[in-house]
């Protein structure tokens, strides 16, 4: 099968390292002199340092030939973005125009600014004839490039475009599972970033592992809260891309999002955190929007809102624990 991924950043190019092993692939980026070092060198250094890069795998900064290389029967061919929601809508405008077989995302998040998830931001620029899905759940980019085992979700409205993704990336070490409910799972993968920076916070006050916990499961409630209402199905939240990812951002020393709440624990300014990180913390971008969807949609989502509250509003993380904590008792239910 040929496929290209747009977006050489740590997670396009580990997805990409593991299917030139049995595809023919092309990884785009769109700086000309990192992605001709990343040819010379065979090596992404700048996001995914330490993991050699196929000799079959072609790197490239020429979009109309990495898009050109899979214009071909949609049966034989896979287009995946792998930018971050910020940079989604301007790849999807550079798309127009060229015959797109399907297409597929990995970002998770919500657009800042409109506060459309990546499905509603595709259909806007490039309508809904196209075959398109995300394919989404724990996955850090560091252990796929590895090797190591993960499975996945690709969710989306058309059949055979999950059944084509399927067949293209299953198989080793991944496994893929397959699924219709689009905004479910694009659900769980935003909100559960947002949910990683609170338990980064607690893990960072030292407030224990019970408030871990807690944090966690009051989290998937959040989650499973705004999906539902939505028009996510909640068994979706069970899985892979609900609390399987939830779990591993929250938990995992790998997550970017966690790291930006232990930064905020050791009273560091945002800004500080995100330079430091040096890749995207969509849990950032994310909570300012969520929150205001769920004050929109009139669903309670106290966790979600105490994080925004300490990125944005200048509230001290110990007074956002002091406000989670201080709320009044309540049965335990969605």
């Amino acid at each position: 099968m040929k496929i290209t991924i747009l977006g050489a950043g740590a997670w396009g190019t580990a997805l990409a390292i593991t299917l030139a092993r049995k595809h023919d692939v092309v990884l785009w980026g769109r700086n000309a002199q990192a992605m001709e070092e990343a040819g010379r060198q065979r090596e992404n250094k700048p996001y995914l340092p330490g993991f050699p890069l196929p000799d079959e795998l072609a790197v490239t900064a020429d979009f109309s030939a990495a898009v050109h290389h899979v214009c071909g029967e949609p049966q034989t061919s896979l287009l995946i973005v792998a930018s971050s929601v910020a940079g989604l809508r301007g790849l999807a405008g550079q798309l127009r125009g060229h015959p797109i077989p399907n297409l597929v995302w990995l970002c998770k998040g919500l657009e800042e600014d409109t506060r459309l998830l990546p499905h509603q931001i595709v259909q806007q620029v490039l309508g809904s004839a196209i075959p398109a899905g995300v394919l989404s759940g724990p996955s850090f980019a560091q252990e796929v490039a590895r090797g190591l085992p993960c499975a996945l979700t690709i969710a989306g409205a058309d059949a055979a475009l999950c059944e084509r993704v399927v067949t293209a990336v299953h198989g080793g070490n991944i496994r893929i599972y397959s699924s219709d409910d689009l905004i479910g799972v694009e659900i769980g993968g935003a909100v559960k970033n947002i949910l990683a920076i609170a338990t980064g916070v607690a893990d960072g006050l030292q407030l224990g592992l019970n408030a871990r916990a807690a944090l966690i499961t009051r989290g998937l409630a959040e989650i499973t809260r705004l999906g539902v209402a939505l028009g996510g199905r909640p068994e979706t939240f069970m899985g892979l891309s609900g609390v399987g990812d939830l779990i591993l951002t929250c938990t995992g020393d790998l997550s970017r999002n966690r790291r930006v709440g232990l930064g905020l624990a050791q009273n560091k300014k945002l800004d500080d955190i995100v330079t430091e990180l040096g890749h995207v913390a969509e849990g950032v971008r994310c909570a300012k929007a969520v929150r205001e969807l769920a004050q929109e949609k009139g669903i309670d989502m106290p966790i979600t809102n105490a994080v925004a509250a300490a990125l944005f509003d200048g509230v001290s993380v110990q007074e956002m624990v002091s406000r989670l904590l201080s709320r009044d008792p309540r049965e335990e239910t969605l």
